[in-house]
């Protein structure tokens, strides 16, 4: 649980150095009132809008309708944290700059103003969390000859990249949806990160593995032992993990070999 804090106070250090930029810029017209009445006025705002994120987000990815559809996913966390925090923004502008009566209007421009902060900051979280891509192995475009078929050393998946170092060479076991989190289990333990399921499986080249729900995935050769019963499954893996097998996901492992 202690791992997920750091990832939240991240969501709102980037509220606070964004409220910095707002306030000494006077963006959208707040250099009408002094800069500590307007740091304060941007501190409001971008903190209440990260706070109202931060239940959005952990709200839509519990839910995960939409995992397969990232961009449709983004923009309807946006879209939900905007219509809310619009109100806020408009209830602390009217005690801020004094403003008079508010019509559709206005409301729609405030609407619009919010929207394109909260779309800034999310991408900004988004960009900070994807790690950099891995460099290419040494001398992998010099080989004109095919490649063998069963190479000895497997390349370390992208994945691995985003484990504490004492976790990165150990092979990774399965994965395990939690909230908007994922456990990444290893044979040398676990460690939570802020990631899809979806996306984290496309970081897995060459492993061996299936989704066997639609929170886990599970690595073949982890597979110790198999219990079936009314219509489902599960798996007990290395390090005495076990990982649900869904009544939807049944028949296509079994077609696939994974157990009789």
């Amino acid at each position: 649980m202690a791992a997920r804090f750091p990832r939240h106070r991240r969501g709102f250090v980037v509220a606070t150095i964004a409220a910095v930029l707002l306030a000494l810029t006077g963006a959208f017209g707040t250099y009408a009132i002094g800069l500590v009445p307007r740091l304060a006025y941007w501190l409001l705002v971008m903190e209440s809008g990260a706070l109202i994120g931060m239940g959005v987000t952990t709200g839509m990815m519990a839910w995960g309708g939409l995992s397969r559809r990232p961009w449709v996913e983004g923009f309807a966390i946006t879209l939900l944290i905007a219509l809310p925090h619009t109100l806020v923004v408009i209830g602390s502008s009217i005690a801020f700059f004094n403003l008079g009566r508010i019509g559709l209007g206005t409301i729609l421009v405030f609407f619009g103003f919010v929207w394109v902060i909260t779309a800034t900051v999310t991408a900004v979280n988004i960009a900070i969390e994807k790690p950099a891509a891995a460099p290419a192995p040494p001398g992998s475009l010099a080989a004109a000859e095919p490649a063998p078929p069963e190479p000895a050393a497997p390349l370390r998946p992208r994945l691995a990249d985003r484990l504490p170092p004492h976790l990165r060479e150990s092979p990774i076991v399965a994965l395990q949806a939690e909230d908007h989190y994922l456990r990444v289990h290893t044979e040398a333990g676990s460690d939570l990160i802020l990631l899809r399921l979806t996306d984290a499986m496309a970081e897995l080249e060459g492993l061996d593995g299936a989704r066997t729900h639609r929170s886990w995935w599970v690595a073949r050769a982890a597979i110790r032992a198999v219990d079936r019963r009314d219509g489902r499954a599960e798996l007990t893996l290395s390090g005495g993990i076990t990982a649900p097998v869904s009544r939807s996901e049944l028949p296509r492992l079994r077609d696939a070999g994974w157990f009789a």
